[in-house]
């Protein structure tokens, strides 16, 4: 009977693979075709098939749009998989990267970035974003472990979530202090207009890399996330799991926020969703996650561009029109189930 459910588990993931593949991929071509300046589907096909930069519309597409769909949805990936690392290693449904804090933390060392080394090259500030997130993970832990009883999926999310707010706080004190210009505020609000083909360079195999190295993982996550009892009679070494598990997550959240901005409920929203597809095995989450991720970050950003062109929203506005009413859901049924 378990190798019957496990077998059902692989075809459905199978299945929803296939589908979400031929999503993401119809989802970027659509984003690539679409902008401020109405390109034919001729037009953009020739672009990335043929590429001739003497061509005004292949410039567009090759030097803007193709960088900037594939920025996000790297990104979208990589904020889904962090998501659902933490989710799984705390076993808190609430667990995101923005909800905990690692994003505020890589955002306010960005903006301390743009106003005492605004010359840095991208590479640095993927660092220093890193080392932000880093150690804003740290002193949540701490925090949350400070109270008798130690830590518990509550207190983790109350301790992100001050760390959060007051990080959050400081970086909007440094910009309007500082008066920094138009591009570090909108990064900073969120967003994939900036991204260039030599930020994918180092964005897309450090990602890769650390999404494959979490499906690696994601066995040892999925008995983590059944319990302690359950996970250590198994052999887990939980403690192990949890450090790599959360290091990972801090890598992928970092090096997103540092290309687009802090962009929160991607991680929150995407996991659920690829657990009620696939179910609760992290073997079939993890990478349902990421195709999931990245077609939401796609069409958030189309749907910002394209609100009010050619002007353009913040792409963490249209995220969070769906992430807010989720994590309001979710907050409520947990506090039903206590």
């Amino acid at each position: 009977m378990k190798l019957g459910h496990k077998s059902m588990n692989g075809i459905t993931f199978g299945f929803v693979s296939i589908i979400a593949i031929f999503a993401l991929l119809l989802s970027m071509f659509i984003a690539v075709s679409f902008g401020a300046k109405d390109l034919t589907l001729q037009t953009v096909w020739t672009a990335v098939i043929h590429y001739n930069p003497s061509h005004t519309t292949h410039q567009i597409i090759h030097e803007l749009r193709l960088p900037r769909v594939i920025g996000a949805a790297i990104i979208g990936a990589g904020f889904a998989v962090a998501g659902a690392l933490m989710q799984g290693i705390t076993r808190n449904p609430l667990a995101d990267s923005g909800i905990l804090g690692i994003n505020a933390g890589a955002t306010f060392m960005v903006a301390l970035s743009f106003v005492f080394f605004p010359d840095l090259p991208y590479s640095a500030l993927m660092l220093l974003s890193f080392i932000g997130a880093a150690l804003s993970t740290v002193f949540i832990f701490l925090l949350g472990s400070a109270a008798a009883g130690g830590l518990t999926p509550l207190r983790l999310t109350l301790a992100g979530a001050v760390v959060a707010a007051m990080l959050h706080s400081l970086s909007s004190g440094i910009a309007i202090y500082y008066e920094l210009n138009q591009d570090p505020a909108f990064w900073y609000a969120g967003g994939v207009a900036g991204v260039k083909w030599h930020h994918l360079k180092l964005l897309v195999p450090i990602i890769l890399l650390a999404i494959v190295w979490s499906m690696a993982i994601s066995r040892s996550v999925s008995l983590i996330a059944l319990g302690e009892d359950v996970s250590v009679n198994l052999g887990v070494k939980t403690k192990r799991i949890r450090v790599l598990g959360i290091m990972l997550a801090v890598i992928l959240a970092g090096t997103s926020v540092s290309a687009v901005g802090s962009i929160g409920f991607v991680g929150l929203v995407i996991p659920h969703i690829a657990r009620k597809l696939v179910g609760v095995d992290y073997r079939f989450i993890i990478p349902v996650s990421a195709l999931l991720g990245a077609i939401l970050l796609i069409l958030a950003d189309l749907g910002a561009r394209m609100v009010n062109p050619p002007r353009e929203l913040a792409i963490s506005l249209m995220v969070a029109l769906v992430g807010v009413p989720f994590f309001l859901y979710l907050a409520r049924r947990e506090r039903r189930s206590l």
